[in-house]
């Protein structure tokens, strides 16, 4: 591969997953390295003034300072952009700081948002709790069911909102119906893919505007750093939402940003090889647990519709005891090899309870109304054998009484 090969969208739109998952966005300075290269800098010396100006004032190429461009920021962009078959990609320090820059760039006071009820706790947050302090109305829904879709469309309606799968009860949201739903109205639809990633769900194949990550998830997919993408048209991307970035900061570190570049390369990898998992794991629950929220398990009732739109059923699934938060934190404090923790997509399993973690700020009320009882524990299923995963469920089932 050529210095420049990795960001010539002529040359890696060619590529498949896999390839462009390694390979994307890749550009080798004067040196020739293999790995891609860590840019430490805040800011960028210039040869003359008049480079300075040109720079700011867009009419050269060429860095200005990293809250704006940074090289291996750069390529991460370029990377994601192209896994999801985006036209182009920003980073941000956080998921919630790319959904939060997503939703506010284009959003002003009088505007409607409608959101999917099923969401993790902080993306509830920003519709229950922080959109309506700046005069924005929020409706909130049940994203499985179409029609309510289209009964929440108001004549001020912007924007939609919503996760697929979602977190934690992995309902899962018509892409093609709702997206269309929302380009016939002149609605921006804002997809949360963090479940899935490009590789295993393209919400831009079915009619999506807007894909937003947290990458700390399955992209860096080890734990080690918080990182968050949104990817979209050109126009989107290099006007609302770089001007929301350029003057409020949520931007990622060049160090971040190289991780994640790390991760991506074995995304593909993770992602099938967990998925594959998560299945044998969750066929071993469904006959010793009440209720399993799994898309992917045929007993389900919208597996036909997460097949259509998944490639695989990712590491993530939830299911539901029925003797509340006392068995729920019995069979936690049971288990041996899997880890009691709130985060997802690493390679190793974890688990948690969502009413007194991911869900704890929404209130009772709130999170029975979505779907998360106190009975509820969600897993995801690492990159260990499954048959040790099934090993230590089975005695902490055991042990917790079923």
């Amino acid at each position: 591969m050529k210095k420049t090969t990795g960001t010539d969208r002529a040359i890696t739109s060619k590529w498949r997953p896999a390839t462009r998952a390694v390979r994307a966005g890749t550009w080798r300075s004067e040196q020739g390295e293999t790995s891609e290269a860590l840019f430490l800098t805040s800011g960028y010396a210039y040869d003359d003034a008049a480079t300075v100006a040109a720079r700011f004032a867009g009419e050269a190429k060429g860095m200005t300072y990293s809250r704006l461009q940074n090289p291996t920021v750069a390529m991460l962009e370029e990377r994601i952009a192209s896994l999801e078959g985006a036209e182009a990609c920003r980073v941000q320090a956080s998921g919630m700081a790319a959904m939060t820059a997503a939703l506010l760039c284009q959003l002003s006071q009088g505007d409607h948002v409608v959101g999917g009820r099923a969401a993790f706790g902080s993306c509830r947050w920003l519709l229950d709790q922080l959109l309506p302090r700046f005069g924005i109305e929020t409706s909130v829904i049940d994203a499985r069911d179409n029609a309510a879709w289209e009964a929440a469309v108001r004549p001020n309606t912007k924007v939609f909102f919503f996760e697929t799968p979602a977190n934690p009860t992995l309902d899962v949201v018509d892409l093609e119906f709702v997206c269309g739903l929302a380009r016939s109205k002149g609605i921006v639809s804002v997809v949360d893919n963090a479940f899935a990633t490009p590789v295993l769900q393209r919400p831009l194949e079915f009619g999506a505007d807007v894909v937003a990550y947290s990458a700390t998830k399955l992209m860096d997919g080890q734990g080690r750093v918080l990182a968050g993408a949104v990817t979209g048209s050109r126009e989107f991307v290099e006007g609302p939402l770089l001007a929301f970035q350029r003057n409020t900061g949520p931007n990622l570190s060049p160090f971040n940003a190289w991780v994640v570049l790390k991760g991506l390369e074995t995304l593909d990898l993770r992602a099938h090889r967990q998925s594959e998992n998560a299945m044998a794991v969750a066929r071993f629950l469904e006959i010793r647990v009440p209720t399993m929220l799994c898309p992917f398990l045929p007993s389900h009732p919208q597996h036909v519709l997460a097949v259509r739109q998944m490639d695989a059923a990712g590491p993530i699934f939830s299911f539901v005891l029925d003797g509340g938060r006392a068995q729920a934190h019995a069979l936690l404090d049971a288990l041996e090899l899997i880890d009691i923790s709130n985060n997802i997509g690493d390679a190793k399993s974890l688990m948690c309870h969502p009413a007194s973690s991911t869900h704890a700020n929404m209130g009772a009320e709130a999170r029975e109304a979505m779907g998360v009882g106190e009975g509820m524990l969600r897993l995801n299923v690492g990159l260990e054998d499954p048959a040790d995963l099934i090993d230590d469920l089975d005695q902490a089932l055991a042990r917790a009484g079923l």
